[in-house]
């Protein structure tokens, strides 16, 4: 029999999610992003969760490839353009955008032959200081794609770095797209998930959600999208496979960073960082095991983790476990490891099953 840990996504909360962010910006069309296999839920599983989406936003080309091969009619957004001058034939064979960040890009998309005008994205530097121009150079950037037979519609494409902190964090990004590109007639997309939310000014013709659509925050703090009626779309779950009564004063796990100082009943986990649990989880970090909330004791290891077991006194060998999901979201695992909701999603490794659920 395989190890109990398994992965379960719920398609009706990514629908749920979906129609929730639709409700915040209804004169917007919405890109769902699904990048890193859908945040980790696994594109090829869940793309159809997203079908009343108006396009789907990603990175490679394997997987807008398997959207296009698997139906899908809706544009499909490559977030970080195309790394070849030769990839446009595949963009244009496949009626991709792109988004466009670079001189280079704007060479090959000049040199470019198309039998169809491609779609692209202008890529605006807005303080990101990742992809994209600066923004005194938009105006004239924007004229010179114009000019270009290769070229189609042109949308202007921004991001926000501190989206997620506050309406003063926004305010001076925005003023400054808006000095840049005010005279021109264009289709904008500045919002991410968090302006999505938060900041409706920045909503414009299209927005961009991402991890919302997964019932994640882009805080990684639960309470911060309690408002939004958002479902955690995947439950991390295992089972208790042994149980230990350790003495006090013994060590738990590798180097016995973590000692009893009473007697301890120690379940122990079938999950481990080979299965995208974070190592670096101190002990204490929460763990929804029988129905209780339990804390983790000692080092993650490799393929287990231990549980205070103590005030659970029901809880034995087989008793369900949630690491994260529908009881105990994972913004507030983030949060006890110091990293957030989105890398966990995206490191559940390959040896874990997944479920669908409706």
């Amino acid at each position: 029999m395989s190890r109990p840990i398994k992965a379960t996504v719920n398609t009706t909360a990514l629908s749920h999610n979906l129609g929730r962010v639709k409700a915040l910006a209804p004169a917007s069309k919405v890109w769902s992003v699904v990048k890193a296999n859908a945040y980790g839920h696994g594109l090829a599983r869940c793309y159809q969760a997203f079908a009343s989406t108006d396009g789907y936003a990603l990175l490679n080309y394997e997987e807008a490839i398997l959207l296009r091969e698997a139906g899908v009619t809706q544009p499909i957004l490559l977030l970080e353009g195309f790394f070849k001058p030769e990839d446009l034939a595949l963009i244009e064979a496949y009626q991709l955008t792109t988004a466009i960040h670079s001189d280079w890009q704007l060479q090959a998309l000049a040199d470019y032959a198309a039998k169809k005008p491609i779609a692209v994205y202008l890529k605006i530097n807005n303080g990101m200081n990742r992809l994209g121009f600066s923004p005194d150079r938009i105006s004239a950037l924007w004229q010179t794609l114009k000019t270009l037979p290769a070229v189609g519609e042109i949308t202007l494409m921004s991001h926000f770095a501190r989206a997620d902190e506050g309406p003063a964090f926004i305010r001076e990004p925005l003023q400054r797209l808006e000095q840049a590109t005010g005279m021109l007639q264009a289709p904008r997309c500045y919002a991410n998930s968090a302006a999505s939310l938060w900041h409706p000014e920045t909503h414009h013709q299209w927005i961009r959600p991402g991890v919302v659509l997964y019932g994640a925050s882009p805080t990684s703090c639960a309470e911060d999208i309690a408002p939004f009626d958002l479902r955690p779309a995947m439950t991390l779950s295992s089972e208790i496979i042994a149980v230990q009564q350790v003495a006090a004063g013994e060590g738990v796990g590798y180097g016995h960073r973590y000692m009893t100082t009473t007697s301890q009943r120690i379940g122990i986990v079938a999950c481990g960082y080979a299965d995208g649990y974070p190592r670096h989880a101190p002990s204490g970090t929460p763990v929804w095991v029988a129905g209780k909330l339990c804390k983790t004791v000692g080092t993650v290891s490799m393929d287990m983790l231990m549980v205070d077991l103590t005030d659970c006194p029901e809880a034995a060998i087989g008793s369900p476990v949630e690491l994260w999901g529908a009881q105990l979201p994972v913004d507030t695992i983030a949060q006890a490891a110091g990293t957030v909701g989105y890398e966990l999603l995206t490191a559940v490794t390959q040896r874990v099953p997944f479920t669908l659920i409706a």
